[in-house]
């Protein structure tokens, strides 16, 4: 899906290093599983988490056999962000996995509810975001069986013993993910502690603390917002042994 700060077009890249040497058997967790885009190429045992809550009944959705729909107005666009403002309180709502994919598949950049997608396409026709969108998730939907989907933020999330785990959580200095601050020092800690626990963590950032290796590297050009428009910047992996 996308997904804004997807890592889709790296999976290629990121995937054999975080993988190697995965033991037959072990979990692999993303505590930042997004638009589910490296999650879907991995096998075996998994676990995608996080906090928004609308994601994660879409993905809970998507796995279990729920199809989008694939015409989605702007007027049905402006009742779903209502319907998620006015059901904001609830703990069940059975419209979220419909919301949550409207919020993100038929929004401009795949931001949150961050205006409704329009323009056309290279014949100059009108496209059609949400079919698009379907589409793209229907095309995940079969690699997504199976997975633990959870709502949960990292630090109180239940990881298995020794497991793989791929953070890609907001970069810091960046403006990619507008609701909330992001502690990042906390966020180390985290990770340090794991890592004492017993887990091999991989992050995907900008910079990371001395004491991690950066393992991988690519120039890229990051798409903001339609206000920032694209940003140079250097796409990082980062891993750190016990």
């Amino acid at each position: 899906m996308k997904y804004m700060g997807s890592k889709n077009r790296h999976a290629r890249d990121l995937l054999p290093i975080i993988l190697e040497g995965r033991k037959p058997g072990q979990w692999y967790v993303e505590p930042f599983v997004g638009g589910a885009n490296i999650i879907d190429k991995v096998p075996g045992k998994r676990i995608g988490a996080d906090t928004h809550r609308y994601l994660i009944s879409l993905w809970q959705a998507v796995s279990s056999g729920w199809e989008p729909p694939s015409d989605v107005s702007e007027a049905e666009y402006a009742w779903c962000k209502d319907e998620q403002s006015r059901a904001s309180h609830l703990s069940a709502n059975p419209m979220m996995p419909l919301i949550g994919f409207v919020g993100f598949g038929c929004s401009y950049s795949g931001k949150w509810f961050g205006g409704y997608a329009r323009g056309n396409d290279t014949s100059g026709q009108p496209r059609n975001y949400a079919a698009e969108s379907a589409r793209n998730i229907l095309r995940q939907a079969e690699a997504l069986r199976g997975v633990e989907f959870r709502c949960s933020s990292y630090d109180a999330l239940e990881i298995p013993p020794a497991s793989i785990i791929y953070c890609d959580p907001p970069y810091a200095g960046t403006t990619k993910y507008a609701s909330g601050a992001f502690d990042h020092v906390k966020f180390w800690q985290w990770c340090e502690a794991k890592v004492v626990e017993g887990h091999t963590v991989f992050v995907s950032e900008y910079t990371a603390p001395e004491s991690w290796e950066c393992v991988w590297s690519k120039q890229v050009n990051n798409t903001l917002t339609k206000d920032t428009g694209s940003k140079q910047g250097v796409e990082r992996l980062f891993t750190r042994k016990a």
